[in-house]
């Protein structure tokens, strides 16, 4: 690829909206495309998670069939109500964080027509991911918890998001894993938005404004750049959901990135690395495919 994308500005007319308004829609856009990403992705991201913290050689096949026999259907959506409300604010966050750095960028750049180079997209997404790891840090944490928990939630240790949210912020274990996080989605989110603004702006070279791109190209793109941030971040996915799952008190891989990651390569060599990572992958299509379709409608809508 080239070093600027060869297009011009097609990320909405910035000049459109008063900054106040603009922000405000995009960050409802962003909340949108959030409630779409967990109402698809639930059922996939607690296979993931089970797959990544079990013991042994474990199939996906294995996890969900044991989940509906045990647990039954329902338990597909264990820790929703979190991401529910918590996935709203984290992708309005990312999504907002990176128009709002674009902006930012074609003002520097001195033309609303002048395109943003690969470098500057890059950073967009990756300043929009470093905002976002604050507010996802928690909320997974809190959804992990819920998620490895094989009893009925009255005779389980946390009872729910709340109950469980507030048991460890007493602890001050809430923000564990945050570091991890913010590894992943910094790099994760630069890769994110980079390949689907390249791949939007391949169709305005082609004449096609932003608003024209039918949806199931936008649903592809997404998915394109969803398998992209996984393909790129997976294994540091790994040791944080290791980290957020291991005993709050005496964690048994250790307190930071490094001693945990280098604990699972020791345990279980560097496999464990990309253990679950296929039904991650079939995961993202569906999920940020919906994601990116949701702002882009709700962006139309709201234009």
């Amino acid at each position: 690829m080239s070093e600027e994308i060869p297009a011009p500005q097609i990320v909405g007319e910035i000049d459109q909206y008063n900054k106040v308004t603009r922000v405000c829609k995009d960050i409802l856009a962003g909340t949108f495309s959030g409630i779409a990403q967990v109402l698809v992705g639930q059922p996939f991201d607690i296979t993931k998670v089970r797959l990544q913290t079990s013991k042994g050689h474990t199939t996906a096949y294995q996890v969900v069939r044991d989940l509906i026999k045990n647990e039954g259907l329902r338990a597909f959506y264990k820790g929703t109500m979190a991401p529910l409300v918590g996935v709203g604010a984290c992708v309005s966050c990312q999504f907002g964080c990176n128009e709002s750095m674009k902006r930012y960028f074609y003002a520097r750049n001195g033309s609303s027509h002048h395109p943003l180079s690969l470098g500057q997209y890059y950073i967009c997404g990756a300043v929009s991911g470093s905002a976002n790891a604050f507010l996802a840090t928690p909320i997974e944490h809190v959804r992990i918890r819920l998620q490895l928990q094989r009893k009925a939630l009255t005779a389980s240790e946390y009872h729910g998001a709340i109950d469980c949210c507030r048991k460890l912020i007493k602890q001050g274990k809430l923000m564990r894993g945050l570091s991890a996080t913010m590894m992943r989605t910094s790099h994760g989110f630069g890769v994110y938005f980079l390949s689907y603004e390249y791949m939007c702006n391949v169709q305005a070279v082609k004449g096609i404004k932003r608003e024209d791109i039918p949806t199931w190209k936008v649903c592809g793109f997404g998915a394109l750049a969803g398998a992209l941030f996984w393909a790129m971040t997976y294994p540091i996915d790994v040791v944080k959901s290791v980290m957020q799952s291991d005993n709050l008190t005496k964690p048994q891989h250790g307190n930071n990135v490094f001693q945990v990651a280098r604990a699972l390569y020791k345990e279980s060599g560097p496999r464990v690395f990309v253990k679950g990572f296929m039904p991650t992958m079939l995961r993202s299509l569906p999920v940020n495919g919906a994601t990116f379709a949701a702002f882009e409608i709700a962006m139309r809508v709201l234009n």
